[in-house]
């Protein structure tokens, strides 16, 4: 079998959306050649492939965040002059209909009840797109983490140094400009009657 070659980078694609990692059916439908009307269709007769881990609808809120996001995505991809397959355009979809999400095992379902050879050899390389954003989301992870020990670390030294440099500051103030001591009292030179010795 030879090796079909992606014709654009998937990975831009894949958004994060509720804690999974997402493809929006409008870019599923393009990468396997189908219309999304079709997509869409076909996951509503299959309704029991497609539990919620594995497709959902998007919320109002989800969907006009994703557009923003995609927004800032497509102007930077036009400054640079790259490929447009990340811009999904959303202006003929019908406003009173929210897109479908569908994780890692939902787009490979969707290959399989689409039943074409572009949807077969084309979810190859989506899959390897979701491995390749799950491996970058893992190095990010650990990055953060790393990042969040040393910033303990070092907030735990320059504490230590704070103190120290506050400490040493105030002992060179008390040099420099010593407190004022409170005279001690003087005794009085002569011989003095206590109230507990006074003749009446």
């Amino acid at each position: 079998m030879a090796k079909t070659a992606a014709p654009e980078p998937l990975e831009p694609l894949i958004q994060v959306v509720r804690g999974e990692r997402i493809i929006l059916d409008v870019d599923l439908a393009r990468i396997y050649g189908v219309p999304t009307k079709r997509l869409n269709e076909q996951v509503k007769r299959n309704t029991e492939r497609f539990p919620t881990d594995f497709a959902f609808r998007l919320t109002t809120d989800e969907a006009v965040k994703l557009r923003r996001s995609r927004s800032r995505f497509a102007a930077l991809e036009r400054a640079d002059n790259r490929s447009q397959i990340a811009t999904g355009s959303q202006k003929h979809r019908d406003p009173r209909f929210l897109p479908s999400a569908f994780t890692e095992h939902g787009a490979i379902m969707a290959a399989n009840v689409l039943n074409s050879s572009q949807a077969t050899q084309m979810s190859v390389f989506v899959v390897r797109a979701f491995a390749k954003m799950r491996a970058v989301l893992s190095d990010n992870r650990q990055l953060a983490k790393k990042l969040a020990e040393l910033e303990k670390e070092l907030k735990g030294r320059l504490d230590l140094h704070e103190t120290a440099i506050v400490e040493v500051l105030q002992r060179v103030m008390n040099i420099l400009d010593p407190p004022l001591q409170p005279e001690p009292k003087r005794r009085q030179i002569g011989f003095h009657a206590t109230d507990d010795h006074k003749t009446e």
